[in-house]
């Protein structure tokens, strides 16, 4: 074929040999005017399969709801398990650390054991500073003082303690000195505070920056009282360093708050014009499918053009610099540089762009050469595809159904998931000593007896309430061992139905387009309720297939997630044949999950029209593209370059308009819409958010384009090899694709006249 010529017919230009290989073309069969609508139910047993699948579902929802509790992952826990915030502690939603500086001396334990300090749960953090040892010393002495300066210093300096729930420091028994160091020993108060603040429910260092100001205002207290150091209720030194590394592991959590704070107001303040920002791009979006039947040709012919005269200029600037360099003699030492400007000055920079621009344009103009017949087929189609959906406006309207399906099934999971990791069980372990050595064995207060290995000591839930109290506190809920094969369950089933639900969608689409091609009167032929009919033989008949389809693909997806989960734990391997296998088996299966994705799609098709099993029709779809595999290719590419262009339109649209508006500069030209305007910290954020819901929503329309286009091209390829033009097989194709190919539909007269000829 030239570029002058038709497009060839299929079966003309099939060899003989690729006829055998890929299969033979589908034979006129006189019965056939559209989607078959008597059929049988097909892949039967996947069907079962999946509907068993998906009651396994239920159950593991069920089990997930009886035993799990969310409200452990959403409130903190203090020492002996109660839920800050929730219940009996509602008034005190914040839990606070009696000693952060025992959290750095675990380390990594701290994982798995927990923090070995006393937590509770407080109304709110404390905001001044304040140390146990200070105000001892204090009222030792206002005590030789009389009773009235000694009451006095006791109010004034213990009305900053923090201290369980139910604990009075100021009453009987501890309206003494002595009182107050036992209030420290038994672990009811804290023996420092200084200012926190609420982070995630957990009392924090306020800032960052306040750690050196902390031990320095302790200290300062300290010096004031004629002491040294710092002291916890073990007497043990408190230093700079302790608190930096008992706080440092919320570090960048304390950085983040702030930010996500201000990130959250901006979409509260922006959240109804990030609304109107996603139906005004429905709009955008709507409009220009509408215009794509006329304007598609245009947009690529447009591009190529654009695409000749910028190599064509590239080519003759270059070359026209190289030679200009050439004529003045300019010479020069080839060197290595970051300098790029240097490079510049050297003309056989100039000869390379001019090499490479003229190759790019030459293989340019050979492809519109020899496929330009192809491409205006491709454009023809995709017109036709607009016209499609002009007929058939419900078609723009279906996605919504698939995406509420797919919204109910991810807050089913997300909502499972959730339950099935809050089911727990309580934990405790021996952490509530005096002394934590560096071997991470306690030593117990009181006695002079050896360390004592914390994990061999015994802890329950009765423990606690013992004798074993003393060491055992609660320190987390863990997950049952069982529920992470009930994740990775769920993860599967996940997969598989979401991959349903697409195809599902896919389907019905299929059937409705197809019921469109084969049509041979648009006016007349076509179904009433195109997508209803549609929608009733795909549930009837074909949810089989459907999941059969769906299952490769969530086995493919499921062993991708296993490939990342090893890629994450190999992350500090030093193997490097292991990391290569391990990259080479991700590409493999990316290219693979695509593949399949693709046979799927156009197998679905085929189901739609002839109501076949998932097997024989993606065989069938296979052999019908490799058939084709040219015009398939182009139009498959400058389907998608079109789907990417007009994506880019909408979304660069609804992007540069929502950024002149959060930014203010429609304000200056448009007062009335100051009084609009939302108060923003990060005026880019919704502006980020529209962005991205553009998308989302230009690829939810276009993908019912894309389906159109690609149900009416397996289509217009199966009306040109089972049908002929003639009276009996007349071509089901428009008179653009049919002038395209050189084909058309004889009329009665011209028979009769070749009879009489």
């Amino acid at each position: 074929m030239c570029g002058g010529g038709e497009v060839e017919d299929s079966s003309a230009a099939t060899k003989e040999g690729e006829e055998t290989k890929y299969g033979n073309s589908r034979e006129y069969d006189p019965t056939f005017n559209g989607p078959i609508k008597k059929r049988g139910c097909t892949d039967v047993i996947c069907c079962i399969l999946f509907v068993i699948c998906i009651a396994g579902m239920v159950v593991v929802g069920v089990l997930a709801y009886q035993n799990g509790d969310p409200k452990l992952l959403l409130y903190p826990s203090d020492s002996n398990g109660s839920l800050c915030g929730y219940g009996d502690y509602l008034d005190r939603p914040n839990l606070f650390f009696f000693d952060l500086v025992d959290c750095a001396k675990v380390g990594p334990a701290i994982v798995t054991n927990g923090c070995p300090t006393k937590q509770i749960c407080v109304t709110s953090c404390p905001t001044e500073y304040w140390t146990w040892y200070v105000q001892y010393g204090l009222e030792q002495i206002a005590d030789g003082l009389g009773t009235s300066v000694a009451t006095a210093r006791r109010e004034t300096g213990r009305q900053n303690m923090t201290c369980e729930k139910g604990v009075d420091p100021l009453g009987n028994p501890y309206a003494t000195a002595a009182g107050l160091k036992q209030l420290i020993d038994d672990e009811l108060c804290a023996s420092y505070t200084y200012p926190q603040a609420p982070v995630l429910g957990r009392c924090l260092p306020s800032f960052l920056s306040e750690i050196v100001d902390t031990t320095q205002n302790l200290v300062g207290q300290v010096a004031g009282a004629n002491e040294s150091e710092i002291r916890d209720a073990s007497n043990n030194t408190v230093t700079l360093g302790n608190l930096i590394d008992g706080s440092g592991f919320v570090t960048k959590l304390l950085e983040a708050r702030d930010y996500g704070e201000k990130i959250l107001g901006d979409l509260e303040n922006s959240k109804w014009f990030i609304l109107g920002g996603m139906i005004l791009a429905m709009i955008v979006a709507f409009i220009w499918i509408v215009l794509m039947r006329w304007i598609a040709g245009i947009i690529v012919w447009f591009t190529i053009a654009a695409f000749f005269g910028l190599f064509g200029f590239c080519c003759y600037y270059s070359y026209d610099t190289y030679y200009s360099m050439k004529n003045l003699n300019t010479t020069g030492e080839f060197i290595f540089t970051t300098d790029l400007t240097y490079y510049l000055s050297l003309k056989e920079t100039w000869l390379a762009f001019g090499c490479t621009s003229a190759t790019i344009l030459t293989i340019l103009l050979l492809i519109i050469l020899f496929l330009r017949k192809r491409i205006l087929l491709a454009i023809a189609l995709i017109k036709e595809g607009s016209r499609a959906i002009g007929m058939m406006m419900f078609t723009l309207i279906w996605p919504i159904w698939p995406f509420l399906l797919e919204i109910s099934l991810l807050a089913y999971w997300g909502t499972t998931c959730v339950y099935l990791a809050s089911s727990t069980k309580k934990v405790y372990q021996a952490t509530n000593s005096s002394v934590l050595d560096s071997n991470e064995t306690f030593h117990f207060q009181g006695t002079t007896s050896a360390p004592v290995d914390i994990l061999a000591i015994p802890c329950d839930a009765a423990g606690v309430n013992s004798t074993l109290g003393v060491v055992c506190s609660f320190v987390e809920n863990d997950i049952l061992s069982y529920t992470i094969y009930l994740q990775i369950y769920m993860l599967f089933m996940f997969f598989w139905v979401m991959n349903w639900i697409i195809g599902f969608g896919q389907m019905v689409l299929a059937g409705a387009f197809a019921s469109y091609y084969w049509a041979f009167d648009k006016k007349e032929h076509m179904p009433v309720f195109p997508i209803l009919g549609s929608v009733g033989r795909t549930l009837l008949y074909h949810t089989g297939s459907i999941a059969f389809g769906a299952l490769i693909i969530a086995i493919i997806q499921i062993i991708r997630v296993g490939l990342e989960y090893l890629d994450a734990k190999l992350k500090g391997a030093e193997n490097p044949v292991a990391k290569f296998l391990l990259k080479c088996l991700k590409c493999c299966f990316w290219c693979l999950e695509k593949f399949m994705k693709m046979i799927n799609k156009n197998a679905y098709i085929l189901i739609a029209i002839y109501g076949k099993n998932f097997c024989t029709a993606a065989k069938d779809a296979f052999f019908l593209i490799m058939r084709n595999i040219v015009r398939v290719a182009v139009i498959d590419k400058v389907t998608d370059f079109l789907m990417f262009i007009s994506k880019l339109v909408i979304v660069g649209t609804m992007t540069i308009l929502s950024f002149f508006f959060f930014d203010g500069t429609f304000g200056t030209y448009f007062s009335v819409l100051q009084t609009y305007q939302p108060e923003l910290t990060y005026h880019f954020i919704p502006t980020i958010v529209i962005g991205v819901g553009s998308y989302i929503v230009a690829s939810v329309f276009f993908s019912v384009y894309g389906m159109a286009v690609d149900t009416l091209f397996l289509c217009f390829l199966e009306d040109l090899e089972r049908n002929d033009g003639s009276v009996e097989k007349p071509y089901y194709m428009n008179k653009e694709l049919k002038d395209l190919v050189g084909k058309k539909n004889a009329k009665p007269k011209e028979i009769e006249m070749d009879k009489k000829g």
